[in-house]
């Protein structure tokens, strides 16, 4: 019987068909795009290994992926850890493991939900917030954008405290970050498999050929010298390994020999062959196709340090006392 890889996606359609007829190459594996309907609580999946592309816009798909996982599925990108990440928080441990960020400062967020009483339930909001020691700490120019968001949007350079307030005020409830504008000399997104696998390609993010309208990968060679390369690659590897993401995007800007991470909480990268490029296209799929298969073959767990795998190898009874009222009263 074959060891079955399930496959999440959305609108793309080069990926996810050039893995499946990849992984279908190796005897003994099938790979096929999930297939999902009413789950119950008991429900057993018969993928051993699921690649998921598109959760983070459908909520029905990551909480399968989350009971997929209790069931000893292993799900590329962990959907408990997935739920719980956000860009900032990425920036503060990017600074943590000595990996170069930009100066990042998060901000309240500017307006709340109707239900949101500011007297009662923002009083541990500092008021007004200290703009001056902001400004000083980031500096302009500086980038306005999401604490957790992708895809450029709500993204604003600003120059001014005036043009500051006004992308702040037009931010509504979103949460935001400023931060320092590195005026790039190059530019790096890598493609990362496995925590292990890392393709550096040239990017320029100010392009507007590229397929979305924004951004375009360029294929050449040599685009950066060895000793901005050996950091780049450094960098990228230390925030998979901290971050445990098996399939993520990280990005470099990278300023007189000095790479700044600017983006690298991407669990679902683009991986169009139209946007990333043949040459790109083809290493990635291999590479996902390869890891997917070897995870299977070991017979991994998503993250098998979490209580509840732990307590379903072996529950552990309750100590006798432990929470009985009466000893809690006696106690008291």
């Amino acid at each position: 019987m074959s060891e079955r890889i399930g496959i999440i996606v959305g609108w793309e359609e080069s990926f996810p068909r050039a893995f499946i007829e990849k992984v279908n190459q190796t005897p003994g594996f099938k790979a096929e795009l999930c297939t999902l309907g009413g789950i119950s609580e008991v429900n057993k999946p018969p993928y051993r290994v699921i690649i998921d592309r598109l959760s983070h816009e459908v909520p029905y798909y990551r909480m399968f992926l989350k009971t997929a996982a209790l069931a000893g599925s292993y799900i590329i990108n962990d959907p408990f850890w997935w739920s719980a990440d956000d860009k900032f928080f990425g920036f503060s441990l990017a600074a943590k493991i000595g990996v170069k960020v930009p100066r990042t400062v998060m901000l309240p967020q500017n307006s709340y939900i109707p239900s949101i009483d500011p007297q009662r339930s923002l009083r541990n909001l500092q008021f007004p917030i200290d703009w001056e020691q902001i400004v000083d700490y980031v500096g302009f120019p500086a980038i306005l954008k999401p604490a957790d968001g992708g895809g450029w949007k709500n993204v604003t350079k600003v120059n001014n405290l005036e043009e500051l307030f006004k992308a702040y005020n037009d931010s509504k409830t979103l949460v935001m970050t400023l931060q320092q504008f590195i005026d790039f000399d190059n530019y790096v997104r890598c493609i990362c498999i496995g925590r292990e696998f890392i393709l550096p390609i040239r990017y320029d993010p100010k392009s507007t050929k590229g397929m979305y309208g924004r951004g375009e990968y360029i294929e050449t060679e040599n685009f950066m010298d060895k000793e901005t390369e050996k950091k780049v690659l450094d960098g990228a590897w230390a925030l998979n390994q901290a971050l445990g993401y098996d399939m993520n995007s990280v990005e470099f800007a990278i300023k007189d020999g000095v790479p700044y991470a600017i983006d690298f909480t991407n669990p679902a990268p683009d991986m169009d062959v139209k946007s990333i490029l043949p040459k790109h296209f083809n290493i990635a799929v291999d590479q996902m196709a390869k890891f997917a298969i070897k995870a299977a073959r070991e017979g991994r767990q998503t993250n098998p340090s979490y209580t509840f795998n732990k307590y379903q190898q072996k529950p552990a009874p309750r100590p006798a006392g432990v929470g009985e009222w009466a000893t809690i009263r006696k106690a008291g």
